[in-house]
């Protein structure tokens, strides 16, 4: 089913609306919150807790783009799940690391707050900069939170390839904030 009929059921309160969205979108979803959680269990949970949190949303949301719309709210519930069950363990697993990756380049906490809808149609720019390559191995450590060896794998690339091609892009997203008048 295409995703404006998926959509339309939403706003007409249909039931159904959660199955298509679940046939059509559910390997997305556990493949996010898995790569996230590396426990199945948990992954699940937070994918059957998107369907419930995307029946709430829609309406009054339009989402332009379901399967982003998804994506994030998935996400988002799966790193929230992340830090509850890690929450004595921080420092360990790839979430920890990849944020203190991101954490010398993106702005402080006070210059993001209100300015968080700004910032991420800044970064949709900042990626339309970048050569698809890069582009996929950044959004893969820092979206889908893969280890930098699982991206290597997945993209045919050697491990020192990919820290570099993730230096680089920190790197030109640091003079990409700046230039926009973030303070770092």
């Amino acid at each position: 089913m295409e995703d404006q009929k998926i959509i339309d059921l939403y706003f007409q309160r249909e039931e159904i609306a959660i199955s298509e969205t679940k046939s059509k979108y559910s390997r997305l979803l556990l493949s996010i919150s898995y790569g996230i959680l590396k426990i199945m269990a948990d992954a699940e949970e937070c994918e059957n807790d998107t369907y419930w949190k995307t029946w709430n949303a829609i309406p009054p949301k339009q989402p332009e783009n379901l399967p982003a719309f998804l994506s994030k709210i998935v996400r988002n519930l799966s790193l929230d799940r992340y830090d509850s069950l890690h929450a004595e363990k921080r420092g360990r697993g790839e979430i920890p690391l990849a944020l203190e990756e991101l954490s010398e380049v993106l702005p402080d906490q006070g210059s993001i707050l209100g300015e968080s809808h700004e910032l991420s149609e800044l970064m949709d720019s900042f990626l339309a900069t970048l050569k698809p390559e890069s582009r996929n191995i950044f959004m893969r450590r820092y979206w889908f939170m893969d280890s930098v060896a699982e991206i290597a794998e997945k993209s045919g690339s050697g491990l020192s390839k990919v820290k570099m091609s993730l230096s680089r892009t920190r790197e030109h997203l640091k003079l990409f904030l700046k230039q926009e008048g973030y303070r770092l």
